[in-house]
Order: C-alpha cells, then sequence, then structure tokens
C-alpha cells in the first residue's frame, strides 16, 4: 500500500484500533464499571465521532494534527453521499468561491505558466498592474523575496502568491523581452472584477451572441447590459452560447432564463427531504420574451446551464443545439465554519418544468470517478458522433405543452444534435489543435511581435489589417514538425484554412482577450454556424 493511500485511511485505522480496544478492555475486571466516565453509556444524542478524535488526539502513541483528522473524517463522511456534497478548507475557500462572487482581491493580471514562468496574457483594465505599467508578455521572476520562475510553479501557487488582501503591497521583479535589465513594481492589491460574459457581439444585422462562463453573483447584471446594447445595435434574435459552462447560483439561472418567459411561465422547482418543494415561475414581462433564441450546449454545460435550457425547452421557447449537457440536477447549500472553511451540502433535486430531473446516475467509487469521467465514456459509446448512440430511457419521457417529446435522468438532449467533427480530411488541423501547438505557436509569435500588434486597438482593425500569411504558416509546419507531428501527403493543404483562421482567432485573444477571438473562431465553428443557420433561415 503506498504511503498516499495509507494516510488516505488513517483515520479509519484509527477508528478500527479503538474499537478493538475498548472491546478488549471490557474483558478486563477494572473497565466493567458501568459508570467508567471514559466511555458513557450511549444516549440519543450520545457523539460518538467527537468522543474517537477527542480519545485519538489525546492518548494515541504519537503526536496527531487535530486539524488534518478532522478534514480526513469530514471528506471521507462525504464521499459516501454524493459527488456534489464537498468539504471547502479555508485556504481553498477563495479559490472556489471567488469565481462565484464577481470579484477576488490581487494584483489584477491574467496569466499562464509558459516554460516554468508565470507569463502575463493581459493586465486587467484598470487594475493596480496596469497603473503600474505591468505588460502583456513580461515574465514574473520574483514575488516579494521568493523565486518562482524555472522551480516548476503551479497555477495554484501563483495564485496563493499574487492574491492577498487589498491595501497589501507585494513586490515582483519582472523580465520584459527587449530589455537588458531585471523590472521591479511595487504593486498594491484592489478589489478586481471578474465577469462571467466573455463575449457579446452582432453577428449580422439582426443576430446577437453572448456567450457566459459561469453563473456568477454579477452574471444577471452583466447578461442585462450586454442584451440591452445589442437590441440597440438592431437585434431581434440571440444565441446564447453556455458550452463548457459549469453552472453556478441556482437564482442567476432563474434571473435569465426569467427574461424569455412570460410572465407565470413555471421556471425551474426545487425539493428535497429536508426542504419543501419551491417553485420559480417567470415574474414579469422579459426583454427576449419576442425574440428568437438558441441556446448551445455540450457536454460541459452543467447546473445552472441546464436550469435555463430546460427552462426554455420545456416551455417550447427557442431551440437548443449541440450536444447532451452534462447531467447535474443537484442544489448545494453552504455552509461557512468558524475556522474559515466551509461545508456544501446537497439538499435538493432541481426539477425542469415538465418534472424531470436530469440528474445522471451516479454510483460510489474512488472520488466517482466514474460519474466525473462519464463525458469521456461519451466518445467510446460513438454519442459523440451520432445521436443514435445516445441512450434514452423511455420511463423518463415527457411531453411539453407543444408537444415536444423530452427526457430526464442524464442531461438534456438537443433539440438539434450537431457531432464532434472528426473529419479525416482535417486529421492534420485536429492533431495541431487538439495537442494545443497551435496554441502555443501563436502565444510565441505574439510575444515576439508584439510592437506590431498593439497597433490593433480595435477588432475591425485587427480582423481587417492581420492573417496568417504562408510563411508564418510554414513556420508553423515545421515546429509541428519538431514536435513529432509530421504532415502527410494532402493533410497540410486540406487542414490549412482552419490552421490559419484558428491562429488568427489565438492571436486576436493575445491583444483584445475574447472579443478579438470568438468572431473569428465563429467562422470554423459547427455548432454555431448551425445556430445562425437555424435562426436566419425562411421557414
Amino acid at each position: 500500500m503506498s504511503m498516499n493511500k495509507f494516510y488516505k485511511y488513517l483515520p479509519l485505522v484509527f477508528a478500527a484500533i479503538l474499537i478493538v480496544g475498548i472491546w478488549a478492555g471490557t474483558m478486563l475486571p477494572q473497565n466493567n464499571n458501568p459508570n467508567n466516565p471514559l466511555f458513557p453509556a450511549a444516549s440519543p444524542g450520545y457523539n460518538k465521532v467527537s468522543d474517537i478524535l477527542d480519545y485519538i488526539v489525546h492518548d494515541y502513541v504519537d503526536s496527531v494534527e487535530l486539524e488534518t483528522i478532522q478534514t480526513d473524517a469530514i471528506k471521507g463522511m462525504l464521499e459516501d453521499l454524493d459527488p456534489h456534497s464537498a468539504y471547502i478548507t479555508a485556504e481553498e475557500f477563495h479559490q472556489v468561491n471567488d469565481p462565484l462572487l464577481g470579484s477576488f482581491e490581487g494584483i489584477g493580471i491574467s496569466f499562464r505558466i509558459e516554460k516554468d514562468t508565470i507569463t502575463v496574457i493581459n493586465p486587467i483594465p484598470g487594475g493596480p498592474s496596469e497603473k503600474v505599467g505591468l505588460m502583456a508578455g513580461d515574465r514574473i521572476i520574483n514575488v516579494n523575496d521568493s523565486l518562482v520562475a524555472g522551480i516548476g510553479v503551479t497555477n495554484n501557487d501563483a495564485m496563493r502568491q499574487l492574491k492577498g488582501k487589498k491595501g497589501t503591497l507585494v513586490n515582483l521583479t519582472i523580465f520584459r523581452r527587449g530589455i537588458p535589465k531585471l523590472l521591479h513594481f511595487a504593486i498594491t492589491r484592489d478589489v478586481i472584477p471578474t465577469y462571467s460574459l466573455d463575449v457579446a457581439y452582432m453577428v449580422n444585422a439582426t443576430t446577437g451572441y453572448v456567450k457566459l462562463n459561469t453563473f456568477s453573483a454579477t452574471t444577471f447584471e452583466e447578461f442585462n447590459l450586454a442584451v440591452d446594447r445589442l437590441r440597440n445595435d438592431g437585434m431581434t434574435k440571440l444565441i446564447l452560447d453556455l458550452r463548457g459552462n459549469p453552472g453556478g447560483y441556482l437564482q442567476a439561472a432563474i434571473d435569465i432564463a426569467d427574461e424569455f418567459l412570460s410572465d407565470g411561465q413555471l421556471i425551474v422547482y426545487t425539493e428535497g427531504k429536508n426542504r419543501n418543494r419551491r417553485y420559480a415561475y417567470a415574474t414579469k414581462s422579459g426583454s427576449l420574451e419576442n425574440s428568437r433564441v438558441a441556446i448551445l450546449i455540450d457536454e460541459g454545460s452543467a447546473s445552472a446551464s441546464e436550469i435555463v435550457t430546460g427552462a426554455l425547452q420545456d416551455n417550447d421557447k427557442g431551440l437548443i443545439i449541440g450536444r447532451r449537457s452534462f447531467g447535474k440536477g443537484l442544489v448545494q447549500e453552504q455552509m461557512s465554519l468558524p475556522d474559515g472553511s466551509a461545508l456544501r451540502l446537497t439538499v435538493a433535486r432541481y426539477y425542469t418544468p415538465t418534472g424531470r430531473c436530469i440528474q445522471k446516475p451516479y454510483a460510489k467509487d474512488e472520488d466517482f470517478n466514474d460519474y466525473y469521467s462519464e463525458a469521456f465514456h461519451r466518445y467510446t459509446t460513438g454519442e459523440m458522433l451520432n445521436a443514435d448512440s445516445v441512450q434514452l430511457n423511455d420511463s423518463l419521457r415527457y411531453v411539453t405543452p407543444g408537444g415536444k417529446v423530452v427526457y430526464g435522468g442524464g442531461g438534456i438532449m438537443p433539440d438539434i444534435y450537431v457531432p464532434l467533427i472528426t473529419d479525416t480530411l482535417q486529421t492534420y488541423y485536429n492533431l495541431l489543435a487538439n495537442k494545443g501547438l497551435i496554441f502555443t505557436f501563436a502565444f510565441d509569435y505574439t510575444d515576439k511581435h508584439r510592437p506590431e500588434l498593439n497597433q490593433f486597438t480595435d477588432f475591425e482593425s485587427f480582423n481587417h489589417g492581420f492573417n496568417m500569411d504562408d510563411k508564418t504558416y510554414r513556420e508553423l509546419v515545421l515546429y509541428a514538425e519538431e514536435k513529432g507531428i509530421m504532415e502527410k501527403s494532402g493533410q497540410v493543404a486540406l487542414s490549412k484554412n482552419k490552421i490559419k483562421t484558428l491562429f488568427k482567432a489565438y492571436i486576436g485573444r493575445n491583444v483584445l482577450d475574447e472579443k478579438g477571438f470568438y468572431p473569428i473562431f465563429h467562422q470554423i465553428d459547427t455548432t454555431f454556424n448551425r445556430a445562425v443557420y437555424e435562426l436566419n433561415k425562411v421557414n
């Protein structure tokens, strides 16, 4: 047995030792006293876990850390419940909760670990890093007195050192390409806003596009501001992209669904053993009630994403396009604990307006591995390539008011299925894209050509002024060969257009964030293009 597994089961070993010891003790005359204060008789309020923990801490042969044992015990209890009940340690708390709060406290940069170095992708506009002059492409060598370059730093390590309370100071040592000496910056941490809306833009004269990456405390406000702007630009049809959106706050999902539905229409209801049934209805005239809508989903769309999708599908509003969603129909409540940790406990299930629960089945195994890897199993069953491979349960068949047949028991099946593209004619593109080689090559290209790329200050100038030339394309092919991906006769030429488009999209993101990425990437996005076609075709 490995040491990791040993420590994992250490609390159980202690408990077993204690039980054996108690049994053995009952065989001794001096422990036959029924009034022995060490082990009082069990009563309805008797706390066995607390007694065992106390006994281990006070009487175990070696020193033990109570907090470590408590954490292991709590996690062990939750592992027997469901995949989404979780214990959040004090150290993990901000990392887990900040994305849902709409802000965090730190220096205000987006970064990635590139060649074992924290590399600034972009300083957040108006944030403390931008104010002192930190720039995209800067490499962070030291944080305060700690070396962080070339030592195997992780994303968690970087966030732990760069985040901190508002008003505190952090000193950074920076390497900047073209500058012979290291640069030093003193940055005062501040409140940094985070956004759940990646991009909103007009696809054509009447069709708008909005992509949400999560459902946070600020999502509804962000969504409404974007929709108002798009409507002012002439939007009458909307593509709402929830692909890869893992969910978040239930109320944010209810509020957004409300914008599409008529007053009084049911959005969702929740119910649990100790939670009475609670209904959420559309409460007002939604701003998008009269707009045509397509919602894009995939195997990464979960929880709040599925609430919005299910509410519209079950009320016969719009089209759901893509692949079957994740299948999370459990509702958690969070209880904060005095030491800064928290417990997220599943307290209810949610149900779509037709009464279906879309929670997929789960069984206890090691860390619910089968549950979380189920989306990957869809590749082996053929579901990602063919709608006929999706296994639907006829006993969980429901019918919407408009006569549409829908199913519960494992995610939401779209109205229009779009398979994952694995065209053998595009094998070369798929290899380069899936292995991240186009992304990495684009990052290096941006780093080397930043002065000329910085002249593009808006999407229009970038879109018309930048394209991947053939010289750069050949450099990418050689770069791929160095990484072990050799071109085959005909494959490179067939993939050339898609490679050039994705490269341009990545450069657009490096220069202009998401608003520089999506309008270009959508040229080769089959699900997006199907939505545009469906919304704009003449019936």
